[in-house]
């Protein structure tokens, strides 16, 4: 009986979730923003007592590893390797944007679905996967234009989803493109963290860290003069 822990930290929701073999057993979740560290370690409690399952049945910790909120991905990796250090459990890194494009399994076999996550301004962190969930490119950084995706629309029907769809939908205007909100939540980690552990797929506890894409950058307030 494969029992993973899954952690989901990407956005403001902060979500755990136990899966036997996918299935989903207990998810517990809060949205509160920048309450990360406060709320993780009790939710995963919450989800083990009420799953009424100890820590020592589980085989492996799951986590969501980006691209996202930097402050969130770092607190979420950090518990998750806390956890799978303690534990002495592997580790499983989780794709966000392939957590979010399983939640598209219904779409027609020649569609697209295009994850996206905001990645703030006219920005999104995008990847592409056809109507399988096979990633057909890379995770990536995407300034959003009215030509966004444009080869891609004269071709297939493109299924947008993620947090990001407002502002998507916006730029560009096509029959052939649907938008949709994802959820960012630890649920959808349960069949990939799955699959990843029957393959063997697992981390490097040591070297493991969140896809950031960017270098996290610190804003310094022009109102104060002892900043620059």
């Amino acid at each position: 009986m494969a029992l993973i822990l899954s952690i989901e930290t990407s956005t403001d929701k902060c979500s755990v979730a136990l899966h036997e073999e996918g299935r989903l057993i207990s998810l517990k979740e809060r949205e509160e923003k920048g309450a990360h560290a406060m709320r993780l370690p009790g939710l995963v409690d919450e989800v083990l007592l009420d799953a009424k399952l100890p820590s020592d049945r589980l085989k492996a910790i799951a986590v969501s590893q980006g691209p996202g909120s930097y402050t969130g991905l770092r607190i979420g990796v950090s518990t998750a390797k806390g956890l799978a250090y303690a534990l002495d459990l592997p580790l499983i890194g989780i794709n966000t944007l392939q957590a979010l494009a399983i939640q598209m399994s219904a779409v027609e076999r020649d569609s697209l679905i295009v994850a996206q996550i905001d990645a703030r301004r006219m920005e999104v962190y995008s990847q592409v996967f056809d109507s399988l969930g096979t990633a057909l490119s890379e995770v990536s950084p995407v300034i959003l234009t009215n030509n966004s995706y444009e080869d891609l629309l004269l071709k297939h029907r493109l299924y947008f989803i993620g947090n990001a769809v407002e502002k998507v939908s916006a730029s560009i205007s096509s029959s052939n493109a649907t938008f949709i909100e994802g959820e960012f939540s630890a649920k959808w980690l349960g069949e990939i963290a799955f699959r990843k552990f029957s393959e063997n797929k697992f981390e490097d506890l040591a070297y493991f860290v969140p896809n950031y894409l960017k270098d996290f950058q610190v804003l310094h307030s022009r109102k104060n003069p002892f900043l620059s």
